[in-house]
């Protein structure tokens, strides 16, 4: 049996290629980078699945058996679980972070906008000046 799970890890999406042949399990691990569609998933799969299912057949097999987690000690339960609520609360979800990461570019084209502005006002009011100061001197 082969299964294939995309998850959000960090800044990537990544994917778990798991095959089960007999009590043994094989794993590779991919990164995708964005967020895939289901069709790029596909041709993804189609272009490089053999390549994956060639690494995957290399890899280590490990008992199926032994996949089960074993029992952590109570203190570093509650210390990781405590580093998980802590994660989670300052985590964003990925639509959240490209928001993020969309509103400070907006932000830093404003502000180049902004400043461009300002040169262009005091090149203008530079100019006005000069064109003032050359006119009283005409007059004189």
């Amino acid at each position: 049996m082969i299964s294939l799970s995309v998850y959000y890890e960090g800044p990537f999406w990544v994917g778990v290629l798991e095959m089960v042949e007999g009590d043994e399990l094989r794993v590779t691990r991919f990164v995708l980078g964005s967020e895939p569609t289901d069709p790029e998933l596909y041709e993804f799969l189609m272009r490089h699945g053999s390549a994956l299912l060639a690494q995957a057949a290399g890899s280590r097999a490990v008992p199926a058996g032994e996949r089960a987690e074993r029992r952590t000690n109570p203190k570093r339960a509650a210390k990781l679980a405590a580093r998980q609520a802590a994660r989670i609360s300052t985590r964003s979800t990925a639509s959240q972070e490209a928001m993020r990461i969309e509103l400070e570019s907006r932000k830093r084209e404003a502000a180049t906008d902004k400043r461009e502005r300002k040169r262009e006002l005091a090149e203008y009011k530079r100019e006005v000046a000069r064109r003032k100061r050359i006119e009283r001197r005409r007059d004189t």
